[in-house]
C-alpha cells in the first residue's frame, strides 16, 4: 500500500500548491492565486487548465461581476470528483465521514464507544463498516484519493501504530494496517494523534487561519496538545511530541495519571479531576457530566464553582508554562475544555498575569475552538488529503485505475446523520 504515498511526483509542484490554496478556501480568484504564488497570470492559467482537465476544479465568472473590464475568474474545487474518509476515535465515540476536496462533510455515521478497556477488533470493525458504507454511498464520478484517522493516543506516523494510549490501554496496537486491511479500498490509512490533527485543522480551517505559533489544548477524559511553531507542527523525533498532558505541574500532592506518574497536567485538569473535585460518584463520567458541573457552577452551586476554580487554576498554571515556553500567537481550548475554559477564564487569565513573561503576554489570545467537536475529524480528513496535494495528477490517475468497482446499493436512505450504536 506504501505506493500511494511515493508515487511520482508532479513535473511542477505549483499544481499541487495551488489545487491546496482552493482546497482550504473553496473558491480563489485567479488574480489571488497569482498574488499569493508569486507566479504570472498567463501561467496561473496553465496550471488551472491542468486540473481542469483532470477534473479537480471548475472555473466561474465572479458574482456580481459589472460589464466593464474582464473579471477574474474563480477556481473552485469541482464537486463529487474525489472524497476522503476520514475517521475519529474519541474516549467516548467513533466517528466515520466522506469528505470531498474543498473540506465538506459531505455524509458522517457516529457510534458510542464504551469505555472498555483495549477494544481495537471493536473499534476497527465498525469504522470499517462505517467506512464501506461511506464509499458505496458516493456517486460513481468520486474516486477515494485518501483515508485518514484521528487517535486519542500516541501514534507512530510510518504505520499508524498506537504505541500508546493510556485511557483505555492500548499499547502497540496496529490501528492503521488494521482498518485498511479490513477496508478493502486498496489504500493505506494515515494515522495521527488528535491533538495534532486538532491543531492543523484550527490553523487551516478554524479561529488559527493564518497564525504561524499556536497552541490548541484538546480534552478528552486527559489533555492533548498540537503545538505549531513557525507554520509547522511540533512532532518530536519519533512523532510523539506536545504531551503536554504529561508535564508535571504538581509534583508533591498530584492525583495519580492513568501514564504512571503523579500531578500531570492532565491528571490536574482533566475529565475525573473536575468530577472528584465536584463530589460526583464514580458513575458520572462524560462529557455529558463535565457540562453538568459546568451548567451548576454557572447557577452558582458552591461545590461545583469550587471544583471549577481549582481546576482553573491549574489549567492555568499549564498554559502558562506553555506560554512562556513557545510564545504563541494564540491558545485554543478544545474537546471538553472548550466546555470549562468559559467557565474558568478568570482563573487561567490571572495565572497567565501572574506567571508569564509580560513581552510573551502581551499578545497572546485566548479562545475556544471554532472546528467545535469536528476540529480533530476535519484535521483526519486533511491527513487524507496530503497525497493528493502532493501529487493531483499521478496520485487521482492511480487511485482511479486501482480502486475496486463499487458494489450495494446508493439508496439515499442508506446513512444517517448519527447512529447510536452498531
Amino acid at each position: 500500500m506504501s505506493e500511494v504515498r511515493v508515487v511520482l511526483q508532479d513535473p511542477s509542484p505549483n499544481l499541487g500548491i495551488l489545487l491546496r490554496h482552493v482546497h482550504l478556501d473553496g473558491a480563489v480568484s485567479r488574480a489571488a492565486l497569482a498574488e499569493r504564488m508569486g507566479l504570472n497570470r498567463s501561467t496561473i492559467m496553465a496550471l488551472t487548465a491542468e486540473l481542469i482537465a483532470i477534473g479537480l476544479v471548475r472555473e466561474e465568472t465572479p458574482a456580481g461581476a459589472g460589464r466593464r473590464g474582464r473579471p477574474s475568474l474563480v477556481v473552485r474545487p469541482e464537486p463529487n470528483r474525489v472524497h476522503v474518509l476520514a475517521f475519529d476515535v474519541a474516549v467516548d465515540r467513533v466517528t466515520a465521514a466522506r469528505v470531498d476536496l474543498g473540506g465538506t462533510v459531505l455524509d458522517r455515521l457516529e457510534a458510542v464507544r464504551p469505555r472498555a478497556g483495549a477494544d481495537l477488533d471493536w473499534v476497527v470493525d465498525v469504522l470499517a463498516r462505517f467506512g464501506r458504507r461511506l464509499h458505496r454511498s458516493a456517486p460513481a464520478s468520486s474516486a477515494c484519493v485518501g483515508i485518514g484517522a484521528s487517535y486519542c493516543g500516541m501514534i507512530r506516523p510510518d504505520d499508524g501504530m498506537v504505541r500508546f494510549g493510556p485511557d483505555l490501554g492500548w499499547v502497540d496496537q496496529a490501528f492503521g494496517a488494521e482498518l485498511s486491511r479490513r477496508l478493502g479500498l486498496g489504500l493505506p490509512v494515515a494515522v495521527g494523534n488528535e491533538a495534532h490533527l486538532g491543531a492543523l485543522a484550527e490553523q487551516q480551517r478554524g479561529v488559527g487561519i493564518g497564525l504561524q505559533n499556536l497552541i490548541y489544548l484538546h480534552g478528552d477524559v486527559g489533555v492533548g496538545g498540537g503545538i505549531i511553531v513557525g507554520g509547522k507542527l511540533l512532532d518530536g523525533d519519533g512523532g510523539y511530541g506536545c504531551e503536554v498532558g504529561h508535564m508535571v505541574i504538581n509534583p508533591y500532592d498530584g492525583r495519580a495519571c492513568g501514564c504512571g506518574s503523579r500531578g500531570c497536567f492532565e491528571a490536574e485538569v482533566g475529565e475525573r479531576a473536575l468530577l472528584d473535585t465536584a463530589g460526583r460518584p464514580a458513575t458520572q463520567f462524560g462529557r455529558d457530566a463535565v457540562r453538568a458541573v459546568v451548567d451548576d457552577a454557572d447557577r452558582g452551586d458552591p461545590a461545583a464553582l469550587e471544583s471549577v476554580r481549582r481546576i482553573g487554576d491549574w489549567l492555568g498554571i499549564g498554559v502558562a508554562n506553555l506560554i512562556n515556553l513557545f510564545n504563541p500567537a494564540m491558545v485554543i481550548f478544545g474537546g471538553m475544555l472548550r466546555d470549562v475554559y468559559p467557565a474558568a477564564s478568570a482563573q487561567v487569565r490571572a495565572r497567565i498575569a501572574i506567571n508569564v513573561l509580560p513581552v510573551a503576554r502581551e499578545r497572546v489570545r485566548l479562545r475556544t475552538s471554532a472546528l467545535g467537536d469536528d476540529a480533530t475529524l476535519v484535521g483526519a480528513a486533511e491527513l487524507g488529503f496530503v497525497p493528493l496535494l502532493a501529487s493531483p495528477q499521478h496520485l487521482l490517475a492511480f487511485v482511479t485505475a486501482a480502486t475496486p468497482a463499487r458494489t450495494g446499493t446508493r439508496d439515499s436512505q442508506l446513512l444517517r446523520a448519527t447512529t447510536e450504536g452498531t
